[in-house]
């Protein structure tokens, strides 16, 4: 689904997301009510980051574009809201991507040919007593309730140590406990811990935590073998890149989109820490790969966008990116999308504020 609207007013109607891929300003100037300055980014992204953080749950993962600089500039707004630093990774484009574009002789700098996609996790959080507790300190704390000796948790988990020095430390050697370990752990808690403690390791009060409740503390991640931080991924040129009119800035690029983004990477945001039936979000959408991604991977999706250009291409593009697949989209989806090109044309005359969507690519 594709909104024409702020992104802003539509957070709290969207279902919690468990992919949230954020490719908004730079700071460069680089599209129609982009920043002209990177330094005003924090502020800008502020708000936002606010509502994700509100409508996030552990389970879900940010992934952040930016330049090298606009991602630092707006990196301490992200820890400022519980947001846990994961990894930077690096889309290389190559040196086709300055060929015939930088001058050797007049350049104070090495051409840049790269963009920057950190990936934040959403930390969770433990309140006990009006404090706010990690998960490490959460755990420590539960144990220590029970009035158990620390190093009986070994035993309960039929390890040598690895309870005491890896789940239950306090120090920088912490380890999330597997699933499978933290069940064996509330299992004895509550079995042998002082009764009037009772329930251990329970975030109602009433029922102790299951390990497949355990689970979805932690953000899903699935690494691909042979993949790395370093994305050496050629500029978008062929079929794949948009082409289309500007109505703004039309002296900057030549094609629709300046930042348009690889299919091919954005698949791999995806399908690394999502599922079947999984959330995502694309706030800021352009040209809304996460829509063709996320229809591929049977995901659900939720974007916005407010430039009228980009929102026009983005709905077709989603019509009729597979035709050539057996689940092509039907008579009626392809008549409901024309329909709501027609009615984007309002939009390019001005009038910004109304909101559509496209239903149909949320089948899935």
């Amino acid at each position: 689904m594709i909104h024409f609207e702020y992104a802003e007013k539509l957070y709290e109607s969207w279902p919690r997301p468990t992919c949230l891929i954020v490719d908004g300003p730079y700071g460069v100037s680089g599209f129609p009510g982009d920043q002209h300055k990177v330094e005003r980014l924090a502020e800008w992204y502020t708000l936002h980051i606010e509502a994700w953080s509100r409508c996030s749950t552990p389970e879900t993962t940010l992934w952040f574009w930016n330049t090298e600089v606009g991602w630092a500039t707006v990196h301490p707004v992200l820890l400022a809201n519980d947001w846990e630093y994961r990894c930077c990774c690096i889309w290389d484009k190559g040196m086709s991507h300055v060929a015939g574009n930088a001058n050797t002789q007049t350049l104070r700098k090495f051409p840049v040919v790269t963009e920057v996609c950190a990936q934040y996790v959403k930390a969770a959080a433990f309140y006990v007593d009006g404090r706010k507790l990690s998960m490490q300190e959460w755990l420590r704390y539960e144990w220590l309730r029970s009035g158990l000796p620390l190093r009986v948790a070994n035993e309960a988990c039929g390890v040598l140590n690895a309870a005491t020095r890896k789940y239950l430390t306090a120090d920088h050697l912490w380890y999330y406990p597997p699933p499978e370990m933290f069940e064996r752990m509330v299992q004895y808690a509550n079995r042998h811990g002082r009764p009037e403690g009772r329930p251990y390791f329970s975030l109602d009060g009433i029922q102790p935590m299951t390990k497949n409740a355990w689970a979805k503390l932690r953000a899903k991640f699935a690494c691909e073998v042979g993949v790395t931080n370093v994305w050496r991924e050629p500029q978008l040129n062929g079929t794949e890149r948009i082409r289309g009119i500007r109505t703004a800035m039309r002296y900057k690029f030549t094609s629709l989109h300046g930042s348009q983004k690889p299919v091919r990477l954005i698949e791999r945001l995806v399908r690394c820490c999502t599922d079947p039936g999984d959330v995502v979000w694309e706030p800021f959408g352009g040209l809304c790969p996460g829509a063709i991604v996320s229809h591929k991977l049977q995901r659900h999706y939720r974007a916005a966008e407010i430039v009228p250009e980009f929102y026009i291409a983005a709905a077709e593009r989603l019509t009729t990116y597979d035709q050539s697949l057996d689940a092509a989209p039907t008579g009626t989806v392809r008549a409901h999308g024309l329909g709501v090109l027609r009615a984007m044309e309002a939009c390019l005359q001005g009038e910004i504020g109304v909101s559509h969507a496209l239903p149909p690519f949320d089948s899935h």
